[in-house]
């Protein structure tokens, strides 16, 4: 007979587990492409540090750390399977609590890009929408292997870069501008689906089509590397004819070190993941950094 006594259910968020929840190691590339964007525009910041520091906050904490409460509501049944130990499915996060907060933190993020103008706002707009089609139904695009990476990519990288730029410039960003945010937007369509080898066996029984599970561990860090590879070698490109060597070996260089880490992931796909997650986005997102000066010699 078991009498060891059961704990009460609780009525309110456990501080650190909502901390937990909005997964604050996940703003760091949308804050990261926001000063990207700010730099590439040419625009001197000064005078205008307010609006870097607020879009900052407003593309990690506020909005990516909305779409993960969201994310973690929506995936509370994979959660179960794949990570019990959540704030969700641990019951740290009771009852409905996940929600009121993903929705809490939409209507905060809301009122925070309203006050970076149109700009700003148009593009909080786009990022919520895009943080609810990915994770809740009938869209879950995360059902997508192809398109829910494609879809977090762009919001992560492309839209908080061209948003940098359109604040502090005021308006539009240059073609070039655009150009090299949204390859590298689409080049972190490949982080994603690394991302997603840590929830291969729960994908699987919940029928999330991640590219883990419909094309094995092996083949599916093989396409995520080839991804990632294709634009940065685009950008390499681009930044040569735009008589940009110096960024564009540098570019070149991290892209190569960015091999030599795949070549130590192919080696066991599945396990070495998370360490291309930590080891290769670092590099991937140093070329970004590199790219943005290089925009901003042309502005």
């Amino acid at each position: 007979m078991d009498v060891s006594p059961s704990l009460p259910a609780r009525r309110f968020p456990e501080p650190a587990a909502a901390l937990r929840l909005i997964k604050p190691i996940t703003w760091f590339p949308p804050m990261w492409a926001y000063v990207c964007g700010v730099i590439s525009s040419g625009a001197s910041p000064v005078g205008q540090w307010h609006l870097v520091l607020l879009g900052v906050l407003l593309a990690g904490p506020i909005v990516c750390g909305m779409s993960q409460a969201a994310n973690d509501w929506c995936d509370r049944h994979v959660d179960a399977i794949n990570e019990p130990d959540r704030p969700i499915p641990s019951g740290r996060i009771p009852g409905r609590w996940g929600l009121w907060i993903a929705l809490a933190m939409s209507a905060l993020s809301l009122f925070v890009g309203w006050q970076l103008g149109p700009w700003g706002f148009a593009a909080t707009i786009a990022g919520v929408l895009a943080a609810w089609a990915y994770s809740a139904e009938p869209v879950r695009l995360k059902r997508s292997g192809w398109w829910g990476p494609g879809l977090v990519g762009l919001s992560y990288e492309t839209l908080p870069w061209i948003t940098g730029a359109a604040v502090l410039a005021a308006g539009a960003p240059r073609w070039e501008v655009l150009l090299v945010a949204l390859l590298y937007g689409l080049g972190a369509h490949g982080i994603m689906t690394l991302n997603d080898f840590k929830a291969l066996e729960g994908d699987r029984q919940m029928g999330v089509n991640s590219l883990p599970v419909t094309l094995g561990p092996r083949r599916a860090a093989q396409v995520a590397c080839i991804v990632m590879a294709v634009p940065q070698a685009l950008v390499i490109a681009l930044l040569a004819l735009w008589d940009r060597p110096a960024h564009a070996a540098g570019v070149a260089l991290v892209l190569v070190l960015q091999f030599w880490a795949m070549t130590i992931m192919f080696r066991d796909p599945k396990a070495k993941a998370p360490w291309y997650n930590g080891t290769g986005v670092l590099l991937y997102v140093s070329g970004m950094m590199i790219a943005a000066f290089a925009l901003r010699g042309l502005a």
